[in-house]
């Protein structure tokens, strides 16, 4: 067998350094060309939140740094006047009880009722698909029109529920479900439970359903009960999506205000006045925007660190 052996040119050519190769003179073009795309796919999204976010915002800041009377405009800068005469007024901090009241209350009813609802809906039974469709239909009604629907049904004189518990015998006289502060609480309460449980039960049964057959294949061949499965496997693995269904409900209920602003208009005696209808009653009828810009800069504030403290959990728990 012959063997050749590299002579010196050889070894210079192994030891010389690869050529760099050149791209194509037409990638550079093509590069810039997809940037100019991706701005431009962008520009119709960034202008949006500028005009409608970002600018409104900065708005509000200076609202909130200045005297600013909805009739008469700015009077110049009074930092920190409005924000003090927001816990000055009588009614903040009532409001701000109410208003982490009805969030405990409903964020309990609802996020508990749309897991249930999950729960049963999740195995493709016959019928399954209907009842599905039959709980989320409510949420396709908008707010108000849902409260003014209820508004109708809640009446004591022309309202059927009333009617019904009267030609039942359960009442002798007609209810007022409106009348008193813990029965206007729960009406509107049971208001939002109707209408948004069908909306969260999808977000849980989504997750539900990404849970591998396979892991409760497993549970059920080691003898676990359904009650088992439920805590070990379905509430763990299902933590993502309540995570997202306690944020949404937290944020919307922190900033209910058609339902109260329809159903009772802050009464009976202003015990039903949430943090924005306070706001409201700042800027257009008190007719003090500064007062009310100063107010929502807080709330705004108070979210933020809440949602912040609830991905911080969310983050840690998956961690651990």
């Amino acid at each position: 067998m012959e063997v050749k052996v590299a002579g010196p040119a050889a070894a210079e050519r192994r030891n010389r350094p690869a050529r760099r190769v050149r791209p194509p003179r037409a990638a550079a073009p093509r590069r810039r060309s997809r940037k100019v795309k991706g701005l431009a796919y962008a520009a119709p999204t960034a202008v949006f939140v500028t005009v409608f976010f970002l600018l409104p915002l900065l708005l509000v800041g200076q609202m909130s740094l200045s005297d600013w009377p909805l009739l008469a405009g700015d009077r110049g800068v009074n930092a920190p006047e409005n924000y003090t005469d927001v816990t000055d007024s009588t009614l903040f901090w009532p409001a701000v009880r109410f208003t982490l009241l009805y969030t405990a209350i409903v964020t309990v009813a609802l996020l508990g009722l749309a897991l249930l609802l999950a729960l049963l809906v999740q195995e493709s039974r016959p019928g399954a698909g209907f009842f599905r469709t039959v709980y989320f239909l409510p949420g396709a009604l908008g707010l108000a029109s849902a409260s003014l629907l209820f508004w109708g049904l809640y009446s004591p004189t022309t309202g059927p529920l009333s009617r019904a518990l009267e030609k039942l015998g359960l009442v002798d006289d007609p209810v007022s479900f409106l009348g008193t502060p813990t029965a206007a609480l729960l009406s509107t309460v049971f208001l939002i439970v109707w209408k948004f449980a069908g909306f969260y039960m999808l977000i849980l049964l989504v997750g539900i359903q990404r849970i591998p057959h396979e892991v409760y294949e497993a549970a059920r061949m080691d003898g676990a009960s359904r009650g088992q499965i439920f805590r070990s496997i379905t509430l763990p693995l299902l933590r993502p999506s309540i995570a997202l269904s306690l944020l949404l409900c937290v944020t919307g209920s922190l900033l209910a205000f058609d339902q109260f602003f329809i159903l009772t208009k802050g009464g009976p005696d202003n015990s039903t006045v949430t943090i924005v209808q306070l706001i409201y009653r700042e800027a257009f009828q008190r007719l003090n925007l500064g007062t009310a810009a100063a107010l929502s800069i807080t709330v705004l504030a108070v979210l933020l660190l809440l949602n912040a403290l609830q991905f911080r959990g969310l983050r840690r728990a998956d961690e651990s």
